[in-house]
C-alpha cells in the first residue's frame, strides 16, 4: 500500500521514496527562468541556495550523502538543459522572424 505525502514523496511499506529532483519539471523551469533572469553573484548565491535546499530535504526524508549528491547534480543537469533550451527556441524565432 502506498499513502502520498505532497506532491513529491510516498511511502511504501514503511520506506520514504523521494521523487527525483530531475523529474521536478516545476522546480527545474522556475530555477532556469530565474537564473535567466539574474546574473554574477546573485545567480551564483540563488543557484547554491537552492541545491542546498533541495538537499536539505532529501536529507529530512533520509536519502544517503551519495544519494543526495546524485540527485542534485542530475537536477542541475536538468535545469542546464532548460536554460539551453530557452536560447534555443530564441534562436529559432530570431532565425524566422529574420526570413524574407
Amino acid at each position: 500500500m502506498a499513502a502520498e505525502f505532497g506532491e513529491r514523496t510516498m511511502v511504501r511499506g514503511g520506506k520514504v521514496v523521494a521523487f527525483p529532483l530531475a523529474a521536478r519539471a516545476g522546480d527545474v523551469d522556475r530555477c532556469a527562468r530565474e537564473l535567466d533572469r539574474i546574473h554574477g553573484a546573485a545567480a551564483v548565491h540563488y543557484w547554491k541556495s537552492e541545491c542546498r535546499k533541495l538537499a536539505e530535504q532529501l536529507s529530512a526524508l533520509g536519502l544517503r550523502e551519495d544519494e543526495i549528491r546524485n540527485e542534485v547534480l542530475a537536477f542541475q543537469a536538468e535545469v542546464q538543459i532548460a536554460i539551453a533550451g530557452r536560447y534555443q527556441e530564441l534562436a529559432a524565432r530570431n532565425r524566422s522572424d529574420s526570413r524574407p
